[in-house]
């Protein structure tokens, strides 16, 4: 399954469409103004609420809360150590982590679970230059979590760069 984001800075209230590979709009990152902390709604074409991404508000490192149905889906953080590329921990629910590691702020990095693949995002593949895809690698990944993981990951580095 391949995705297609159009890039822009994630700011308050902003809102876009993500597309599959022909063109249809599969998700919508609403943003959410006015909130103390940035916010977001990941949703179906039907307006459904499929993950809910927010700041956690006190941590002493930035991290991203992920939920579904008003549940704990994951917490996304930077790993402490990482000095060449950018590698954040997604700690799930239920207790197990995916790692994120490349050149975040290139839009050129991949998910693994266990050592095993699940996306790569990625520009080269795309004429369009602000655009990067994200390509689902495994059929039993969940699209919805690994979309919002991947625009939580690139808020934080783009964060963590403007600091």
């Amino acid at each position: 399954m391949r995705f297609l984001v159009y890039d822009r800075l994630l700011g308050f209230g902003d809102d876009y469409w993500i597309e599959d590979d022909r063109g249809s709009k599969v998700f919508l990152v609403d943003g959410k103004a006015l909130r103390l902390r940035d916010t977001w709604e990941l949703k179906d074409p039907q307006g459904r609420v499929l993950v809910g991404l927010h700041q956690k508000m006190l941590a002493l490192r930035d991290t991203m809360v992920l939920q579904r149905g008003g549940e704990p889906l994951a917490r996304i953080r930077r790993k402490r150590l990482s000095l060449l590329r950018n590698h954040y921990r997604v700690s799930l629910a239920d207790g197990s982590e995916l790692d994120v590691s490349g050149r975040i702020l290139d839009r050129e990095f991949a998910v693994e679970y266990d050592g095993e693949l699940l996306a790569v995002i990625s520009r080269r593949w795309l004429t369009v230059r602000d655009t990067y895809g994200v390509d689902v690698v495994r059929e039993d990944a969940d699209p919805a979590l690994l979309i919002a993981v991947v625009v939580c990951v690139i808020h934080l580095a783009e964060k963590e760069r403007e600091d």
